[in-house]
């Protein structure tokens, strides 16, 4: 796993446009999938299915 791969819920937070704490509270009702090694980290792939998940179909 090369971290480098992966964002931080920081950047996330900006992608999606919620506080930092929303992103933390999501990914603790594992509604979007991270990794924590130290801090949390999210893969692309998974803030995309994240994403995905809430669109208008």
């Amino acid at each position: 796993m090369d971290l480098k791969d992966y964002l931080t819920v920081e950047e996330v937070a900006k992608r999606i446009h919620l506080t930092e704490e929303r992103v933390r509270e999501l990914i603790n009702l594992k509604e979007i999938k991270a990794t924590k090694i130290g801090r949390w980290y999210i893969h692309p792939k998974d803030l995309g299915e994240f994403i995905k998940a809430r669109t208008n179909k």
